[in-house]
């Protein structure tokens, strides 16, 4: 049977990239408190002609940018992804056009069929990092299965990948036996 969900899932470096988002409401809030919730290190800008003091009060703690001003199709140029946070329907479809003319993946809030990439749920332990994706049908499902993994995952998640990223330089560098080394250390992590 063929999978439903065929996103491939994607780590970003979001230290090397640029994000840049369209909006300075509600919207633009949940994207920003998401994005450097996972990534403090992100560099962002916002365009957006009224900005909320939710959205400004990042400024002092992250690297954010803000434009007060209505937005302009060259604003595509000031990101390597572009975030869709506005209220207005033809405005999200005019900064969808003008990134995809621009070769920039693009998430128009609440618009799954616009979009070129999600932001699903996320559980973090120490450098132990799970996505969750819904297809874009529901975030509410995917927030409710991040409570559940972080709730039942161990903290000492952590501990563990350092253990293994201490050991796997002695294993050599054969990548195929360095696999099944960790792979045979790692396997009572599923037994019951």
């Amino acid at each position: 049977m063929k999978p439903t969900n065929t996103l491939f899932p994607i780590f970003l470096r979001t230290d090397r990239l640029h994000i840049l988002i369209i909006g300075g409401g509600s919207v633009a809030e949940e994207k920003l408190h998401f994005l450097f919730k996972n990534s403090p290190d992100a560099h962002v800008t916002v365009v957006a002609p009224e900005i909320s003091d939710a959205v400004l009060t990042h400024a002092g703690q992250y690297d954010i940018s803000f434009h007060h001003r209505k937005y302009e199709s060259t604003d595509i140029e000031l990101g390597d992804l572009v975030i869709a946070a506005t209220d207005r329907s033809e405005l999200n479809q005019r900064v969808r056009k003008d990134a995809r003319s621009a070769g920039k993946l693009i998430n128009v809030a609440d618009k799954p069929d616009l979009c070129d990439f999600y932001l699903g749920g996320v559980v973090t332990k120490g450098d132990v990092k799970i996505a969750i994706s819904t297809n874009g049908k529901s975030p509410t499902l995917a927030k409710r299965l991040r409570q559940l993994l972080e709730k039942n995952l161990p903290d000492e998640l952590n501990v563990l990948a350092n253990h293994l990223h201490r050991v796997r330089p002695l294993f050599g560098s054969d990548f195929k036996r360095k696999v099944e080394k960790l792979n045979t250390l790692t396997e009572t992590l599923i037994e019951n």
